[in-house]
């Protein structure tokens, strides 16, 4: 018996090797060499290469080790002795609402008020008659040399004959009297809410500065020409090409205006052409269905019987996790947002009112089992949402959906461990690092210092992650991020985070790569650098690791792979960057000023 089991495995090794003999070797779609790879790894922190195949990463070593994987069709990519890192995920932005991407005018990384004034006088002369002169958001009054905002009356000089509106954040708008008229500031046709408040002179004139907060912005771009099907393409895909020279490879988009599945018609397109360069997984708001008693009656309706799709189903023909619906969100009821406005005190919700509709609603996501995001800024708000949310589980028992608060910008360290008692999750944001100023004037240096509290949250373990909020509220830029976090600085170059509430760049890095894994159920699949994952990373133009404090926020990427399929290129690597659509339409702002100021295309 013994002889006819080795005769036996004789023959079987002869004919592998036989066939083994006859069959070309198949190497490695893409090897990267010559690199200084941050893996993210305990086991293998370092590396000088990777090869990629089918998408994922398939061997991670020294440069003699993965050089040799390669054959005639492989992709040789040297990275020139530069850091590469896990690509970067942003749990929480708001891509599908970029639509008119490229009918506005893009402050972002402007370094000084008097350029973005010119800009905005170059484009008033380019723009048609029909259409406005915009600024939509993700700049900074503390971003400018001037560190102030634009005056009216600068803005009226700049735009004398074309309808203008400058939006800073979601806290107030600079109207000429062009869009006043438009817009009917001071009638009915106004989509007044409550805390809005129009600015008057002396002489009970509207000056054209309103003050509010998101809905009435929100309104207010619906009010304004809108792009046509390819406008809207063409802006979705620059928008998400800004995000890739950034390193950005997967965005999650933390709900819409424009619900699925109609409002994502521009991203199934893409997805369609694979020219979706970026993993989108999407949070569902169902903000115009008027037809449901709720926001939570219309998405359940919506998912369950309208247009079915199962938590964690991906839209994407091709690209694991491309298009996948993750949950409702951030919104459940308008009456219990908290919107964020630093420039004015904190928006309080009714304790009463607040556990009432969550109790309502989120009993009722959690029979249906569709996981939920809820944005709360505030801890006086955070509060009465635990309550409640204990409440539910002692009858509904949560049972490991995945949920978390957005933004908690103010959240105290015992809410952050009933968040993690009851399996919830928190992304942070940015915000603090572009109005950080204006949090400071509101609400003092102290507890701008200790907001959020970066130290306390990343040393509990709960899961955490940090986004942009892109792109009203802030940059789609998450270096400017990370150099707040670690070196404490606003954009103006102000200390506003505590020495002792930094993280250092190792930890800073994990909640934009690691961290969102959590919240996208993804653990174990993105965000390292290590055979079996992704294929999604960024070479840097800088090391992020060695360069001076002061150079955090300067970041860009020269090569951003997403799916194993080069997304972005520039300097030496520009040749490799997919052709984008057209920019349209033809009188883009975008197409003459960039998506980013003076940023490598």
């Amino acid at each position: 018996m013994k002889k006819l089991i080795v005769l036996v495995i004789v023959m079987i090794c002869g004919f592998n090797s036989r066939a083994q003999s006859n069959k070309q070797f198949t190497g490695a779609d893409m090897i990267v060499f010559n690199a200084k790879i941050s893996t993210g790894s305990l086991t293998r922190p370092g590396a000088s290469a990777l090869a990629v195949k089918r998408g994922r990463i398939y061997a991670v070593g020294t440069d003699e080790e993965i050089l040799e994987l390669k054959d005639n069709n492989t992709r040789l990519i040297d990275a020139g002795a530069r850091r590469l890192i896990p690509g970067i995920n942003d749990a929480h932005t708001h891509i599908l609402n970029e639509r008119s991407f490229n009918y506005n005018v893009r402050w972002e990384g402007v370094p000084t008020l008097k350029q973005a004034l010119d800009m905005l006088r170059v484009q008033a002369k380019r723009t048609p008659e029909g259409q406005w002169v915009k600024v939509i958001g993700g700049w900074s009054p503390y971003q400018f040399k001037e560190n102030r905002l634009p005056t009216i009356e600068e803005i009226r000089k700049a735009v004398p004959d074309r309808p203008v509106i400058v939006q800073y954040a979601y806290n107030r708008a600079y109207l000429n009297d062009l869009a006043m008229e438009a817009f009917g500031v001071g009638t009915d046709k106004f989509p007044d809410s409550p805390g809005t408040i129009f600015e008057k002179d002396k002489n009970g004139k509207y000056t054209g500065i309103v003050h509010s907060y998101t809905f009435t912005f929100a309104a207010l771009e619906l009010m304004v020409p809108q792009p046509s099907e390819e406008e809207q393409i063409s802006s979705i895909a620059n928008a998400v090409h800004h995000m890739n020279r950034f390193g950005v490879t997967t965005a999650v988009d933390a709900a819409s205006i424009y619900g699925y599945p109609h409002g994502h018609t521009p991203i199934q397109q893409l997805a369609k052409e694979n020219r979706l360069n970026i993993r989108m997984p999407f949070i569902d708001l169902q903000f115009g269905d008027t037809s449901s008693p709720s926001l939570v009656d219309a998405q359940i309706n919506t998912v369950t019987r309208k247009s079915p799709i199962s938590p964690g189903e991906n839209m994407h023909p091709t690209m694991a996790h491309g298009h996948e619906y993750e949950g409702t969100g951030e919104i459940l009821r308008l009456e219990i947002h908290d919107h964020e406005n630093f420039d004015r005190p904190a928006v309080i919700i009714d304790e009463e009112l607040m556990q009432q509709y969550i109790k309502e609603d989120i009993t009722k996501l959690v029979g249906k089992g569709i996981p939920f995001r809820l944005h709360i800024s505030y801890n006086e708000n955070i509060t009465p949402f635990l309550n409640a949310l204990e409440a539910i589980n002692e009858e509904t028992p949560l049972d490991g959906l995945r949920w978390s608060i957005e933004h908690a910008e103010t959240i105290t360290p015992e809410n952050a461990a009933r968040v993690k008692k009851l399996g919830g999750g928190i992304a942070l944001d940015m915000k603090m690092a572009m109005h950080g100023d204006g949090f400071v004037k509101t609400y003092g240096a102290e507890k701008a210092s200790q907001t959020p509290g970066l130290r306390q949250l990343v040393d509990s373990g709960i899961p955490l992650t940090m986004t942009t909020d892109a792109f009203r509220v802030a940059s789609y830029n998450p270096w400017i991020g990370m150099s707040w976090m670690t070196t404490g600085k606003s954009v103006s170059g102000s200390e506003i985070l505590a020495k002792d509430n930094r993280l250092t760049r190792e930890e800073a890095l994990k909640l934009v790569t690691v961290g969102p894994t959590w919240f996208e159920d993804q653990e174990g699949e993105t965000g390292k650098i290590i055979p079996g994952y992704f294929a999604d990373f960024t070479l840097l133009d800088k090391d992020y690791f060695t360069i001076p404090d002061e150079e955090i926020k300067t970041i860009s990427s020269v090569l951003t792979v997403v799916d194993g399929r080069v997304v972005f290129g520039a300097d030496d690597y520009s040749e490799l960057s997919p052709e984008l659509p057209e920019t349209l339409p033809e009188w883009s702002p975008v197409k003459y000023f960039g998506g980013y100021y003076n940023a490598k295309n």
